[in-house]
């Protein structure tokens, strides 16, 4: 029963790693273990299961690494690495090495603001478009800061917080009009939505492993043909120099595997996360109506509840959830420990109050109605509680 266990409700953190996922790995973790820098038969075989894997991957992305303008795929070890890469590659490549104008946004995950304060620690202006109430980025100042100058352009896909997805297609054809290319963190849509990189007209696009059921350890990043971009780590020849490193074919069997499982489950999970995501919601405001939902209103995640209590301290209710057997989350978890209020809800221009009481709820693929209900059941008393 639910009840007698602890309910998960933190997979925008990370998801479970499935069994078909572990088994491909083990795989070729036992046969294939040779070096894909290698050129003796062993490299070569893992070259060629390491390049077949990349092309498979692309595929399923909606990306082309193949024909007569080919993008590329770069495997990195994570989402941050990935960030990092197309924020500081893809901008130094675009302006020789000096400094130079990036634009961003307030809703932007710590691996992506991160960078861009390095930048402007190095003398780059950084331009960071706000927000709407309901946390849609604004592209109305995106189409007034742009100029042909622009180095790059970096908008999240999905919002890791309040799970609002932003008009990326739309931010692209602004980026296109002014020959500047734009980089999307889509970490949190991809397993939780459609994505296809060309359609999106994207240049480049980061996504992970462990958000879709992978394994924790290797991330990738989706470039466009023809976007310039140089390393930012350096030793080795490796994935034609911009990422060097042994490359790890086990983790990116692993993620290609989960990556075709999620697609072809996705229509279905789609439907049935958001109907749990509005049983949950409906569950919490019917016992606790002074709840407020953010980013109700505005185009969301499937799986994803950010929710205030008012009236009650954010970082008490999540330790009483904890010790309850309920995982959720205060913010981002590449902010845990941090004592700021979510950045996030502060770019909303919401009340320090508001801000302070709130929580993130965060579905998968593997939550069940049984959960939800049982969830809400505990969140309630739990709130009674704390209230006395």
């Amino acid at each position: 029963m639910a009840s007698e266990k602890g309910i998960y409700l933190d997979h925008n953190a990370t998801t479970p790693i499935r069994p078909e996922v572990v088994e491909a790995m083990r795989q070729v973790w036992f046969r294939v273990f040779g070096n894909p820098a290698s050129q003796h038969q062993f490299g070569r075989e893992a070259r060629r299961l390491l390049e077949d894997t990349r092309e498979k991957m692309a595929a399923l992305l909606g990306a082309q690494i193949t024909g007569l303008e080919p993008d590329r795929l770069i495997f990195t070890s994570s989402a941050t690495e990935a960030n990092n890469l197309a924020i500081g590659g893809i901008g130094s490549a675009r302006t020789g090495g000096q400094p130079g104008s990036l634009i961003t946004s307030s809703l932007e995950h710590p691996s992506v603001l991160g960078p861009a304060e390095h930048l402007l620690d190095l003398g780059w202006r950084v331009d960071t478009l706000s927000s709407t109430p309901e946390g849609i980025v604004r592209l109305d100042q995106l189409q007034e800061w742009i100029s042909p100058q622009t180095a790059l352009v970096s908008i999240t896909a999905a919002n890791h917080e309040i799970g609002t997805v932003q008009p990326i297609a739309e931010a692209a054809r602004i980026c296109q009009a002014y020959g500047v290319p734009l980089h999307t963190d889509a970490v949190q849509l991809v397993g939780k939505g459609p994505v296809q990189f060309r359609q999106l007209g994207v240049s480049a696009m980061t996504v992970s492993a462990h958000k879709f059921h992978g394994p924790v350890g290797i991330g990738a990043l989706v470039i466009r043909h023809g976007t310039p971009i140089q390393p930012v780590l350096f030793g080795g020849h490796q994935q034609e120099g911009l990422r060097p490193g042994t490359e790890a074919a086990a983790l990116a069997v692993g993620m290609a595997t989960a990556l075709e499982l999620w697609i072809k489950e996705q229509d279905e999970q789609i439907r049935r996360m958001a109907a749990l995501r509005d049983r949950f919601e409906q569950g919490l405001l019917a016992g606790w109506p002074k709840m407020v939902v953010h980013g109700r209103n505005a185009p969301r995640l499937p799986n994803t509840s950010c929710v205030a209590f008012p009236g009650l301290d954010g970082q008490v209710l999540f330790t009483a959830l904890d010790l309850a057997g309920l995982a959720c989350s205060i913010g981002s978890a590449c902010m845990s420990g941090s004592t700021e209020l979510s950045p996030t809800l502060m770019a909303l221009r919401l009340p320090k109050e508001l801000v302070a009481s709130s929580l993130r709820f965060s579905l998968g693929t593997t939550t069940t109605q049984e959960e939800i209900d049982e969830a809400v059941r505990r969140i309630l008393d739990v709130c009674r509680q704390l209230r006395g």
